[in-house]
């Protein structure tokens, strides 16, 4: 256990051989059985009728939230800044307590736990936050102990539970450097190693990218997705960032003046969004013409010379570019492609190819995406 608490001055001490390979090896204190072997459901999340108030008379901060989180997968909450999403999370394990309707996690009614009950859960729901929320004066090995040294578990538990989580998120060599010397990612992932160090079955993730860089945020979201798919953990993750939710995942809550505006998988809300809320985080993901086609665009063809249409193939999620099917449909024209963005989410084709053809060959586009529309016309270019 000297290891694990050594001061900054004393020399590193050899590291021992890895307990366990993450590629191949189920680590130990990842094991279901025996205290974690829990009833089926275990990691399910369930809101029923949930509103909270803060102020008597203010506005709820949510309002009327029916909502199930499936065991296992990961969950977006997204929304504009005061919509809810950190009041939601913080539901999850009772930081924060509803002043109506039941949260339940793993079946239990999170609301209805005495102190040691509560206590219990909170080490079955991990948390990890923006800010990393680490002690500066503690090595990253000390630091992700800390859950356990709280629980008081035996030393030789602490080391080898440490070990393993160190190892999972990558940051063995870093186990004995203090936060001041690691990079934003590494502190998130010590952060990320804290809250995996008890073996929970929930992830709660609070902004956990916000503070990162573009590199940092998707090594943090790959290494996410991994521990999902390697330890089957429910990740319910909060954020302001269409692109987050878009990378890593299943389905997505849009929350919106603390209501539920929508919720389903990424692929349907992000390619056929149903509400003004939801189109108005999207906005910023989507592009619009490129802008020498926009400055050139009319809405009719030129009554002299010849002319081209600007054809638009929408993609929601369902059928995807067939370009057999496209040069078949055009014959011997020629199309331009403008403009590509496409994205394959959760295995559905999302997105737009934007084509410069014939005037006479537009017509025969049709039916060669779930949407197709001429945006207009152009000069062609001969």
């Amino acid at each position: 256990m000297e290891a694990l608490f050594a001061r900054a001055d004393a020399a590193p001490r050899p590291l021992a051989a890895p307990h366990w390979t993450p590629k191949f090896v189920e680590p130990l204190m990842f094991d279901r059985s025996a205290e974690r072997d829990r009833a089926a459901g275990a990691g399910s999340i369930s809101f029923r009728g949930v509103s909270k108030i803060y102020a008597e008379g203010a506005a709820p901060a949510l309002a009327g939230i029916d909502l199930a989180i499936e065991p296992g997968e990961i969950f977006g909450v997204i929304g504009r800044s005061g919509a809810g999403k950190s009041t939601l999370l913080r539901l999850i394990n009772r930081l924060e307590t509803a002043t109506e309707g039941q949260v339940l996690v793993g079946g239990e009614d999170v609301g209805a736990l005495d102190e040691g009950r509560l206590v219990a859960l909170r080490r079955r729901v991990g948390m990890i936050f923006q800010h990393f929320n680490l002690m500066s004066a503690k090595t990253a090995a000390e630091n992700v102990a800390l859950p356990l040294v709280v629980a008081k578990r035996p030393r030789a538990e602490i080391e080898t539970r440490v070990r393993e989580a160190l190892a999972l998120v990558g940051l063995t060599d870093k186990r004995d450097a203090y936060p001041a010397r690691l990079s934003g990612g590494q502190k998130q992932r010590v952060g990320i190693a804290r809250a995996l160090v008890a073996g929970p079955d929930v992830l709660l993730c609070d902004e956990a990218t916000s503070a990162l860089d573009p590199e940092s945020t998707q090594s943090i979201l790959a290494l996410l997705k991994d521990i999902n798919r390697r330890l089957g953990l429910t990740i319910v993750l909060i954020t302001h960032e269409m692109s987050v939710i878009r990378e890593v995942c299943d389905r997505v809550l849009v929350l919106d003046k603390g209501a539920i505006a929508e919720v389903g998988p990424v692929w349907r809300v992000f390619g056929e969004p149903r509400h003004e809320a939801t189109r108005t985080l999207l906005r910023p993901l989507a592009r619009g013409l490129p802008e020498d086609v926009a400055a050139r665009l009319q809405p009719h063809p030129a009554p002299q010379g010849r002319s081209d249409a600007i054809v638009e193939l929408a993609f929601s999620g369902e059928g995807e570019p067939d370009v057999g099917a496209l040069a078949a449909a055009l014959g011997g024209a020629k199309p331009r492609i403008l403009s590509a963005q496409l994205d394959r989410i959760g295995g559905h084709t999302q997105g737009r190819l934007l084509l410069a053809v014939r005037l006479a060959a537009a017509p025969q586009l049709s039916g060669l995406a779930p949407s197709s529309k001429v945006l207009g016309y152009v000069a062609a270019d001969d």
